[in-house]
C-alpha cells in the first residue's frame, strides 16, 4: 500500500516516513521546503531518509520524484498548486493520506496570516478535492489541541466544544475539521483528524520551546518564560504520536464512521517548570530566566482525554518527560556537537 505523507521534511512527516518504511509500507513523501525554520534542518532530515539535497531542491514540476529505494520517493511541490497536485495523483497509485503539511506557529500567525489560509486552508482543499476525485480509501490529517482555544473544562475532550479560537493557526485547524466533515458526508471520504498535543523530540523546529529552552542554555543565554512560568501543557514526545498516526492508518476503515476526530496526546499536564527543570537536569545546567507575560494566542493549560484513541486503537501515549526531554537534548547535542 503506499501513503502520501504531505510535510515529509516537517518535524512529525520525517519521524513518521521512517516508521512507515520500516512497517513495509511504500511512502511518498511531499514537501515545500519553506524557510519558515531553518531549511538545512528539513535537508538533513530528508538525507536520514536516503534524499540527497540536490535532489530535494528540485521542484517537481512533472511530479517525477528522488527516489531512495523502491519504497521512498520524495517530491517538492507546494500543497495549493492546483496543477501539479492532481497530476501527482494521477500518476502515483495512492491508497492513503497523511497530511502533515501546514504552516505551524501561534505567534507566526500574528504576523503573517496569508501563509497560513495559503496553506492551511487552500492546500487543505486542493487535497480534499484530490482524494475525492483518486477514490483515496482513507485521509489522515493533522489538526491541534489549539482548536480548544478558550475551553475551560479540564481534560480535552473532542465531545467539547471548540467554537473559540484564539489564534489563525487554530482557526485554520478547526476549519480542516469542518472541511474534512463536509467531504466525508458529501462523498463517503473516510476522514481521521488528530488533534496534536505539544509534540517535542529529536530533530524538532527550532521554534519550538524546548529547542529554544536548550539552545539558550547551552549557549548561557536567559530563556523566556512566558506567563511567569505559569503554563501547564500535554508534553507528546514524538514517537508517541506517529506510533499513533501509524496504527490509525493501519487499520481499515470499513467498519467505522466515515468521519473521526482523536486526541493524541500524553493525558498529562506538566507544569512548565517542571519540563525546564528536566532540561536543566540533562543538559547539566541552570537556567538564567526571563519571566515574561502571557502571550498573544497562546492558553495557560492543555491536557488530552485520549479515551477514545484507547477505545478504538488500544493505545495511550506514556513516554514520561524525562525520557523524551533525555532524547531531545541527547540529539542536540549530537547534532550541533556540543557537550
Amino acid at each position: 500500500m503506499k501513503i502520501l505523507v504531505t510535510g515529509a521534511a516537517g518535524f512529525i512527516g520525517y519521524h513518521l516516513c521512517e516508521a512507515l518504511l520500516k512497517r513495509g509500507f511504500e511512502v511518498l513523501g511531499l514537501d515545500n521546503l519553506n524557510d519558515y525554520y531553518s531549511v538545512d534542518l528539513k535537508f538533513d532530515r530528508l538525507k536520514q531518509l536516503g534524499i540527497s539535497r540536490k535532489d530535494a531542491e528540485i521542484f517537481n514540476e512533472a511530479c517525477s520524484g528522488s527516489k531512495h529505494t523502491d519504497k521512498f520517493t520524495f517530491v517538492r511541490m507546494n500543497l495549493e498548486d492546483r496543477k501539479a497536485l492532481p497530476r501527482l495523483f494521477e500518476q502515483s497509485t495512492i491508497a492513503v493520506v497523511c497530511n502533515l503539511a501546514a504552516q505551524a506557529g501561534v505567534r507566526y500567525s500574528l504576523e503573517n496570516p496569508e501563509t497560513y489560509i495559503d496553506s492551511n486552508i487552500v492546500g487543505f482543499l486542493n487535497l480534499l478535492e484530490c482524494c475525492r476525485n483518486f477514490k483515496i480509501k482513507h485521509l489522515v490529517y493533522a489538526s491541534s489541541s489549539s482548536v480548544y482555544g478558550l475551553t475551560e473544562k479540564i481534560p480535552f475532550s473532542t465531545e467539547d466544544n471548540v467554537d473559540h479560537p484564539i489564534s489563525l493557526y487554530a482557526a485554520s485547524k478547526k476549519s480542516n475539521e469542518l472541511m474534512a466533515h463536509t467531504y466525508s458526508h458529501l462523498f463517503d471520504l473516510p476522514t481521521t483528524g488528530l488533534r496534536f498535543f505539544t509534540v517535542y523530540g529529536p530533530w524538532g523546529r527550532p521554534d519550538m520551546a524546548i529547542f529554544l529552552f536548550t539552545d539558550a542554555i547551552m549557549n548561557d543565554r536567559p530563556i523566556q518564560v512566558f506567563n511567569h512560568g505559569k503554563m501547564e501543557r500535554d508534553f507528546t514526545f514524538v514517537d508517541d504520536i506517529v506510533e499513533g498516526v501509524a496504527r490509525i492508518i493501519e487499520k481499515p476503515v470499513t467498519d467505522r464512521k466515515p468521519y473521526e476526530i482523536y486526541n493524541i496526546g500524553n493525558n498529562n499536564a506538566v507544569k512548565l517548570s517542571e519540563f525546564i527543570e528536566a532540561i536543566e537536569h540533562h543538559i547539566g545546567k541552570k537556567a538564567e530566566k526571563e519571566m515574561l507575560p502571557m502571550q498573544p494566542g497562546d492558553v495557560a493549560r492543555t491536557w488530552a482525554n485520549v479515551d477514545s484513541l484507547i477505545a478504538d486503537y488500544d493505545y495511550r501515549p506514556n513516554t514520561s518527560v524525562n525520557d523524551g526531554v533525555r532524547a531531545f537534548v541527547a540529539w542536540y547535542q549530537q547534532y550541533y556537537k556540543r557537550n
